[in-house]
């Protein structure tokens, strides 16, 4: 029996090449090896501010992604996290059992809080970006999941999340299984083309410093081409030196399933002209099947289909979780 794994990706915005090559790209891979659940965080989105049809529109265009990249609906149990009500039921019980200082330490939250605060000087920060590590706990508990792929930023989430599980268990009996982080080796952390130390992201208000997989072809190539490097012209992998050819060397590589080392020797004696257009075809060439059939996808009958079907065996899972939890808190009542 396969063990069963989960994640899940906020739809606040597209996909962007780093949540690509970071997850979907192994989640392809790993949906062979495991029982995958993967979902659409839309709960998770609403932290900070969403416009209703957008949000609307963007948890359909991430389910549409998830398809158009290669994820096989007879596979994996892919479905949009509000539509199992579960995930906040769960999310207050182990709210009421997470304590104030684990959530102060979270250096996400500190790290979003302040980019809030620095955008809107008049901006008040939400409950629930303060508590939604509580909400991803839930999210991975509900389903018994053994394993949780995530990157080094997710980690400290993570060990909340077996730090929730083992406290319920010690106090209630055993209940949860104590998930396991699997950190791919490879392409795990894609940096800003702007900004090489910092992660690309999609929330970055500079448009240059991120790829979405629905940018316009020519807008990719001129992005990859355009990426910030260093002065000295000579291809090598240092991060440490050279930050943002390093992050374009990880980029090549994952992508094209060679070693580093192979790529450094081919560009040996080239200038960063030939890599970079050479990386931007080969961005193009990745992205642009993902394209036509994400436009294929969207409307379709199809991904309404995948998306009740993912929400129906989801909830018959997690019902079962939270059944069992609140019999052990002691919520509800028992029939006479």
């Amino acid at each position: 029996m396969k063990k069963r794994m989960i994640s899940g990706i906020q739809s606040s915005g597209t996909i962007t090449l780093g949540n690509y090559i970071g997850a979907i790209q192994n989640f392809i891979e790993l949906q062979n090896e495991y029982e995958l659940f993967v979902f659409i965080a839309d709960l998770h989105s609403i932290t900070v501010p969403q416009e209703r049809k957008t949000l609307q529109h963007n948890i359909r265009s991430l389910a549409a992604l998830y398809l158009a990249c290669g994820l096989d609906p007879e596979k994996v149990t892919i479905f949009i996290q509000s539509e199992v009500p579960q995930h906040t039921q769960l999310s207050w019980i182990l709210e009421c059992s997470t304590y104030m200082g684990e959530l102060e330490r979270m250096t996400q939250f500190k790290d979003k809080s302040r980019s809030q605060a620095d955008s809107n000087m008049n901006a008040s920060i939400g409950v629930g970006l303060f508590t939604y590590p509580a909400l991803m706990a839930a999210d991975i508990l509900l389903y018994d999941a053994t394993f949780v792929p995530v990157g080094e930023d997710q980690k400290q989430h993570l060990e909340l999340t077996r730090n929730l599980a083992q406290r319920f268990n010690n106090k209630h009996g055993d209940t949860f299984i104590v998930p396991e982080p699997i950190i791919p080796t490879a392409g795990a952390r894609i940096m800003s083309l702007t900004d090489p130390t910092r992660k690309m992201s999609k929330s970055d208000p500079n448009q240059k410093s991120f790829i979405s997989l629905l940018d316009p072809l020519p807008t990719i190539a001129k992005k990859i081409k355009s990426a910030v490097t260093d002065s000295d012209g000579v291809i090598a992998f240092d991060p440490e030196n050279k930050p943002g050819l390093s992050n374009l060397l990880t980029i090549y590589s994952v992508l094209t399933k060679r070693s580093i080392a192979d790529i450094v020797l081919e560009y040996t004696g080239c200038g960063y002209g030939k890599f970079k257009g050479d990386l931007a075809d080969i961005v193009v060439q990745t992205i642009e099947p993902i394209q036509q059939r994400y436009q294929t996808i969207y409307n379709s009958e199809l991904l309404d289909n995948v998306l009740d079907a993912g929400a129906q065996n989801a909830q018959r899972l997690a019902n079962r979780k939270l059944t069992k939890v609140q019999n052990k808190v002691g919520l509800g009542r028992k029939r006479k």
